[in-house]
């Protein structure tokens, strides 16, 4: 998404943007957000990680491909989506039964099962790693100074992650486990942000009050954590940015 983006979206009446972090299978969540953002006049633009833990992936999937059929959304390339195209393509993937589990086994009780898990291997393909619109960067998981050089690959969602692709989907990590299971994640990214750069990010629940963190690095920059818990016993959260 580029400024010429911008200057489409305006000329197709969106007075702006709505940001909304991981939705992990919080259908009722994610509809309050996609009903907001109509009304509104806003574009949707989901950080990744659609599905899994939830109690309606599904339903958050006929919403999100209901907003790209209308062009009214789009979403950014997750390590949860990333990993639930590989499993729907009969790739070995390691998953919790409450996570990537839950998510397959509600595909497959739903009618439309078949149709949205082809969907969403098609639509995970393409979603863009990150996206840059002016001084704002959107991206799932952490910032790496290459990701200003130029836009992601067009089928990242199909790729092996490299350096700077494994830095979109999972963050910045040490390759330790924490007590909880999960990978040891820093934040070191956010000082290398340049000033007057804010990156929007999902994928650490990092907030300590509900409301999206903000951290702000010693270079200037800004990180702006979206993810507040939706399909985790915590709610879901979106910022809305006028052009």
């Amino acid at each position: 998404m580029t400024d010429a983006a911008t200057i489409d979206l305006r000329r197709r009446g969106f007075t702006g943007l709505r940001v909304v972090g991981d939705v992990h299978g919080d259908a009722v969540a994610f509809s309050h957000a996609v009903a907001g953002a109509e009304a509104e006049g806003l574009f949707l633009l989901q950080l990744g990680d659609l599905t899994d833990h939830g109690p309606d992936s599904p339903a958050v999937l006929r919403l999100m491909f209901g907003l790209l059929d209308a062009r009214r959304g789009r979403f950014l390339l997750g390590n949860h989506d990333h990993k639930l195209r590989r499993a729907l393509l009969g790739q070995r993937v390691n998953f919790a039964a409450e996570g990537l589990g839950r998510t397959l086994a509600q595909l497959q009780a739903a009618p439309d099962g078949e149709a949205l898990a082809q969907r969403a291997i098609a639509e995970v393909a393409v979603a863009p790693a990150w996206l840059r619109l002016g001084d704002r960067l959107f991206v799932h998981a952490g910032w790496h100074p290459g990701m200003l050089a130029g836009p992601p690959a067009p089928d990242a969602g199909t790729r092996k992650p490299d350096p700077l692709l494994s830095r979109a989907m999972f963050g910045q990590v040490t390759g330790r486990l924490q007590a909880d299971g999960y990978p040891e994640r820093l934040d070191a990214w956010v000082d290398r942000i340049p000033a007057g750069l804010v990156v929007y990010c999902g994928h650490d629940r990092r907030s300590p009050d509900g409301r999206p963190f903000v951290l702000d690095g010693s270079a200037g920059g800004r990180a702006i954590f979206l993810d507040t818990g939706a399909g985790k016993g915590g709610h879901l959260s979106w910022v809305d940015l006028r052009f």
